[in-house]
């Protein structure tokens, strides 16, 4: 296996921030390579830096001769005088492309509904994104650089392309490196992570759950080794303060040792972290649905009769196909819009928290700074039993102090992102709804929300094309296909199905009757019933998760005890034999839950 690409001492630096330092990695023949980090630490810079369209201020970046390279950006050249078919082949004769089977399959895909003759600039900012993408896999490359090739696409379409770039070259050949937030695709495509950050790129083996298992263990080590130092630390400098007069004759590298554990002291990690805040009190009514249609003027219907029951307490992810509905059906449930006919009641007490896709909320307050933002709120709220301020908040989000002067216009779309969540959050709703929340967000600020999302005590429904982040913080998921809405008990995969089963996009399951509810219910449960059995269920699935590797660290820890000390190795014994009767039980009680919910 030999390199494709090679970067040498390489280093860059954007005014008031240096991203990479003297950073040497190569790229070889077979390697399907993932970059995460933090917004702003320079992934899109190494990318960018790899494919020779931005040359570094330091070091050397080779390719091997003869090889060629793609490279998606996130933002695409296109003319927009240029017919579509020109912009993805250029000048190549429609023959050439046209007789290839499977350049065939790539055009449908991605660009089947559009026009190969109309303007480039008369289309849309996904439809541009699709024929950029498409510009890239219908052409032979030895390596490929993707950044955010998910943007814009929906989950049977990121589905397609995952499969397309796992058998885009046999083993062994080509090289894929991809930046995204997405990380069920990093899964499913990569073999190889790089996490950029302070200035460094640090390999990985594995895909994205390996990556997080291995940094992990990494950090905990990292942590033990930290404290080992700090001690010795201690001990230096309660050396050096032993008086002015005993330090002049204290021997020269004793200072300097001390010393230089001083200045190795490494940069801290931004601590990104919130915990849940105070919510308004709900009542026993949130949403009901009750024949709902909806059409734009002189158009079909988007929404098509649509009956559904949501519930206090009910987490619900809203899956469908780009241009499907979603966001309308969203307007409709809140009472931003009013349907064509049928009724939505929503509850007396409900008070709705909603972050739409475009972030309407900052959408007006482009010449406001942060802090003017954030002083619209009360000025301390209870979080973890303190009282923190809006900027403190803030700052647990990962925003810097000096970052709260700049204007919401010069916010790169993360940072827009964290604020308009917080800010949603500030309002204290009882009900979140949130139209793909993970949009500009890196993985540990994805990583942040979830685990925010995780300890929502209110109503959630969620839309999103992030399969990760759908199937993490909502404990059901529904699909709207042709302007129905239909449960999915299996989640995506289950969604995928149906869109690819034969005779197109099925119709929505009739609602239960009685109730409104589209949900199905289980033979012999009430709605109230099955509810109260699933908020179980929900409650043993997120234990078993949390506990899931308390088994092997109780073995560790027995097996570090001192083999001589039969106190203790009983003890550590008597732990691990009752967290495994714990979770034995757990199990058991989920396989009962399952099996009564129709699940299993």
């Amino acid at each position: 296996m030999g390199i494709l690409i090679g970067l040498e001492r390489v280093g860059h630096e954007w005014p008031g921030k240096c991203v990479l330092d003297d950073q040497t990695i190569g790229i070889n023949e077979g390697e399907r390579i993932g970059i995460v980090g933090r917004n702003g630490d320079g992934k899109s810079t190494l990318l960018e830096i790899v494919g020779h369209v931005l040359e570094p201020d330091a070091g050397t970046v080779t390719w091997r001769r003869g090889i060629t390279v793609g490279y998606l950006g996130q933002a695409d050249e296109l003319d927009d005088g240029d017919p579509v078919r020109r912009a993805i082949f250029g000048d190549v004769p429609e023959y050439t492309w046209a007789s290839d089977a499977r350049i065939r399959a790539i055009l449908d895909e991605l660009v089947g509904d559009l026009d190969l003759d109309g303007l480039v600039g008369e289309l849309s900012g996904g439809q541009r994104r699709r024929v950029d993408l498409c510009r890239v896999l219908c052409h032979t490359w030895d390596v490929v650089l993707m950044d955010e090739p998910t943007n814009h696409l929906d989950l049977a379409a990121i589905e397609w392309l995952a499969d397309h770039l796992r058998r885009r070259w046999p083993a062994g050949e080509g090289a894929l490196l991809v930046v995204t937030h997405d990380r069920w695709f990093l899964d499913e495509v990569c073999e190889h992570m790089w996490e950029v950050h302070d200035r460094r790129i640090e390999p990985f083996e594995g895909g994205y759950s390996a990556y997080v298992q291995q940094r992990v263990e990494r950090e905990r080590q990292a942590a033990v080794m930290e404290e080992r130092r700090q001690n010795t630390l201690r001990k230096e400098l309660n050396w050096l303060a032993h008086g002015a007069k005993a330090r002049t004759s204290k021997p020269k590298f004793r200072v300097e040792a001390a010393r230089a554990l001083i200045a190795d002291d490494p940069p801290l990690r931004n601590p990104l972290e919130l915990k849940r805040l105070a919510v308004s009190r709900l009542g026993k009514q949130v949403i009901e649905m009750k024949d709902v249609s909806f059409a734009y003027a002189h158009g079909p219907r988007v929404i098509d009769d649509v009956s559904w029951l949501i519930g206090p307490g009910d987490r619900y992810g809203i899956l469908g196909a780009n241009g499907a509905g979603k966001s309308t059906l969203l307007a409709l449930m809140t009472g931003a819009l009013t349907p064509t006919s049928g009724t939505v009641k929503i509850g007396a007490s409900v008070r709705f928290g909603f972050m739409s896709q475009h972030l309407d909320a900052l959408g007006e307050k482009d010449d406001w700074r942060v802090l003017e933002v954030l002083g619209r709120y009360k000025r301390s709220y209870l979080v973890g039993g303190k009282l923190q301020s809006p900027t403190q908040l803030i700052e647990r989000l990962g925003f810097e102090q000096r970052e709260l002067q700049n204007f919401i216009r010069d916010l790169s779309g993360g940072q827009r992102r964290r604020l308009a969540l917080l800010c949603v959050i500030l309002e204290e709703p009882n009900v979140l709804v949130l139209d793909e929340p993970g949009n500009d967000l890196d993985t540990d600020m994805l990583a942040v929300m979830e685990d925010l999302l995780d300890s929502w005590p209110g109503t959630l429904l969620v839309v999103s094309h992030d399969r990760y982040l759908m199937e993490r913080v909502t404990d059901d998921q529904f699909a709207l296909i042709d302007g129905h809405v239909r449960h999915v008990p299996g989640g995506v995969d289950e969604y995928l199905r149906l869109l690819g089963e034969k005779g197109g996009e099925p119709r929505a399951e009739t609602a239960a009757q009685g109730d409104g509810s589209s949900r199905p219910a289980s033979a012999g449960l009430s709605n109230q019933e099955r509810r109260e059995l699933k908020k179980r269920f929900d409650a043993v699935s997120r234990k078993l998760d949390k506990t899931a590797g308390e088994p092997d660290r109780l073995r560790a820890d027995m097996a570090a005890v001192d083999a001589s000390d039969y106190a203790a190795l009983m003890a550590a014994q008597e732990a691990l034999d009752a967290c495994l009767a714990e979770r034995e039980a757990l199990e058991d009680e989920w396989l009962d839950l399952s099996e009564k919910l129709g699940i299993a």
